[in-house]
């Protein structure tokens, strides 16, 4: 994921959490509070929480496709390979010949 993305879903994330404890609160002052509630604003949380760092995951790896992507359409050379030799250095014992 992308920094940008983890901060929204961070910040979305804390926003659901500010208002869980918020509608909890106010419950309480009101004497309405209950089991049943506190199980409701805690499914709410979840279900949301999970939404929100679905979403997140998804766009953090399209980005990261995205930008894979782009790196090989500029023709960015690849990476050398770990069998790879040198330029100018003998391919095996006998250099070329060893093919």
């Amino acid at each position: 994921m992308s920094g940008e993305h983890e901060s929204d879903a961070q910040q979305r994330l804390s926003e659901i959490v500010a208002v869980v404890v918020e509608v909890a609160a106010e419950a309480g002052e009101s004497g309405t509070y209950t089991g049943e509630m506190a199980r409701t604003l805690t499914a709410v949380a979840v279900k949301v929480g999970a939404r929100v760092a679905v979403e997140a995951e998804v766009r953090g790896f399209a980005g990261g496709w995205q930008e894979a992507v782009t790196l090989l359409g500029t023709g960015t050379p690849e990476p050398p390979r770990a069998d790879s030799v040198p330029a100018g250095e003998p391919e095996g014992p006998r250099g070329r010949a060893a093919l």
